[in-house]
This record gives structure tokens, sequence and C-alpha cells, in this order.
């Protein structure tokens, strides 16, 4: 493979790899495989934060009035503040 390929899918086939990876106990297994694991994981987690920051700064774009941007803004603002942390 000369570069990796972009894949797109579902939303709620992500959301369910994560909460059936989140519940496996790999503490019989590898280290290797824990590794594995732990990045498998945790770029699935990041993936869906950063739509999630992608949908949040929609709302600021797309919000009906000044208040309501604000308050978009404002939600905006601490998931970014929340994914800078986390990752």
């Amino acid at each position: 493979m000369s570069k990796p390929d972009n894949i797109k899918i579902p939303l709620p086939l992500l959301t369910q790899t994560i909460d059936l990876l989140q519940n496996w106990n790999l503490a019989d297994y590898d280290p290797s495989v824990q590794y594995d694991y732990d990045c498998v994981y945790y770029a699935l987690l990041k993936k869906r934060q950063s739509l999630e920051l992608r949908d949040a700064y929609a709302k600021v774009i797309f919000a009906e009035n000044e208040d309501a941007r604000h308050s978009a803004k404002m939600n905006y603002l601490q998931q970014k503040r929340q994914f800078n942390d986390d990752f």
C-alpha cells in the first residue's frame, strides 16, 4: 500500500464498535495485542470526537440568531478544549 485510503462508515457503526471495544477485557492477552487495541480504540475515539466537534462548529455557522450563535460558540469552544485535553 502506498498511502492509506479513507473510507466512510455510518456513525452508528462507529459508535457500536467503540462500545464493543470498551467492554473487552484484554488482561489475559499479550502486551502487543493490548498495545494494538489501545491504538485502534483511541483512534476511533478521536475520530468520533472530531466528528462531534465538526457538528458543534456547524451549529455556530448555521445559528438562527446572535443568541443561538453565542450559545453554540460557547459549546463549540468547550468541546474543543475537551478534545485538546483528551488528545
